[in-house]
């Protein structure tokens, strides 16, 4: 198995907005599978997955927050409808932006509508760290980093913490 390479920040891919995935074709599922192995590959034991992050400007992404890998969830297009309001705080990091991580308030649930791997329309409930991995990887979709939710004092901090570790 080869596994796609991370693009390294601050590639302008990782600013970029994804294109919508307009079918679910073989081509999108052999993404999907790259983007698993990738995530799996992880350092640290990757909890999630966005295309962007391999240089695939698609909007797919993949969350697997189960610590025996049982729970995947293929998604194109994926969507926020509704967030709990109960705001938590995670640790959140990328394997594009290595040696760095920050405290991130996300919601601590999230409602998702999502066209599925048979290319339906599917709507589902993620909670804990699965709605923080499923967060996180709709920002990478969307051009956004982990870090963009810091203030600017603390945003420049870290990038300037992963400057100095590569």
């Amino acid at each position: 198995m080869i596994v796609r390479p991370f693009i390294p920040w601050p590639d302008k891919r990782l600013r970029t907005p994804a294109e919508d995935v307009t079918e679910i074709t073989d081509a999108v599922r052999d993404i999907w599978a790259d983007m698993v192995d990738a995530m799996i590959a992880m350092p640290g034991h990757g909890v999630g997955l966005a295309a962007p992050q391999i240089g695939v400007m698609l909007r797919l992404a993949v969350v697997d927050a189960a610590p025996d890998r049982s729970r995947r969830v293929l998604l194109a297009n994926p969507e926020i409808l509704s967030s709990d309001p109960e705001i938590v705080k995670g640790t959140e990091a990328s394997p594009n932006l290595p040696g760095v991580s920050a405290e991130i308030a996300r919601p601590k649930a999230v409602t998702v509508r999502f066209l599925n791997e048979q290319g339906v329309i599917d709507r589902r409930d993620f909670a804990g760290l699965e709605a923080r991995s499923v967060q996180h990887q709709i920002d990478h979709l969307a051009g956004r980093m982990f870090f963009d939710n810091l203030g600017r004092v603390k945003r420049d901090m870290l990038l300037r913490k992963a400057r100095k570790a590569t």
